[in-house]
């Protein structure tokens, strides 16, 4: 192995101490966040029962753990949000590869799915919960109507772009559609396939809370609409910091995945 030069030393020193420095700065702008939300609650600069203050958030979820019912709801938004993740990545590629096995297929059904992408998907929950009832199903199909088409658009278009040269030695040798699919096509789209899972791990807890909001009884997003509706709004605020840690952690072991494949490429 070469080793590493004075320049390379110093590039890599300045590099380690501006990560460092950036994490100093965010740790200290979200210390400095909460101590002036606490401090101005507490001297009636806002009103602590509208805006509750950290401290009672924080007295809420120790209350709950102590009673082990907030681990319940994060354990049923959780269980929704993975469910529906997971069904939107075998639909996700199942659908790109159906779309790019047959090209008539999807010139047919393209303008469908930019329609129903663009659509705001709580328009649909309402629709859900009368089709489907107000049960844990409905919820995960309303965070999987939230991911799934954006997803089979962005997996088919990146399909498309696939080095063409690849493919015809493929088809020089003798491959068919299967031979590519297999041996190009999805090996050269993992990087892209990880990367949309990134996405949707974010939309489908977006989709699963929409779903609580609107038929449950039970999750985080049940506790934000009931705390909103009886004013306890310490529930509210202590749930919305919960998701922001369910996303925050959820994203990170994606990412994670997707720096460990990268290191074996």
């Amino acid at each position: 192995m070469a080793e590493i030069s004075q320049a390379q030393k110093v590039y890599l020193r300045k590099r380690s101490h501006d990560r460092r420095m950036i994490s100093i700065w965010r740790i200290l702008l979200f210390l400095l966040f909460l101590g002036a939300w606490e401090g101005s609650t507490r001297v009636g600069w806002l009103d602590s029962f509208i805006f509750s203050s950290p401290s009672q958030g924080w007295n809420t979820f120790v209350s709950m753990c102590s009673s082990h019912s907030l681990f319940s709801h994060i354990g049923v938004t959780l269980y929704e949000t993975l469910v529906s993740f997971v069904l939107v990545l075998i639909l996700g590629i199942a659908s790109a590869v159906l779309l790019w096995s047959f090209p008539r297929v999807s010139r047919i059904l393209e303008p469908y799915l930019v329609v129903l992408n663009s659509l705001p998907k709580s328009a649909l929950a309402p629709l859900l919960i009368v089709w489907l009832g107000a049960n844990r199903k409905t919820i995960i199909v309303a965070g999987i109507s939230v991911a799934v088409f954006g997803s089979i658009i962005s997996l088919y278009s990146g399909f498309l772009q696939i080095d063409k040269e690849k493919l015809k030695l493929i088809e020089t040798l003798g491959g068919g559609k299967k031979d590519a699919l297999f041996k190009v096509v999805l090996p050269s789209s993992i990087p892209l396939i990880l990367s949309v899972m990134k996405v949707n791990i974010g939309l489908c807890l977006v989709g699963v809370v929409i779903g609580e909001f609107i038929g449950a009884r039970e999750g985080l997003g049940y506790l934000i609409i009931y705390g909103s509706q009886v004013f306890k709004l310490d529930w509210v605020i202590m749930s919305i910091v919960i998701l922001c840690i369910l996303a925050t952690v959820l994203y990170g072991m994606l990412n994670f995945a997707e720096k460990m494949y990268q290191k074996r490429r």
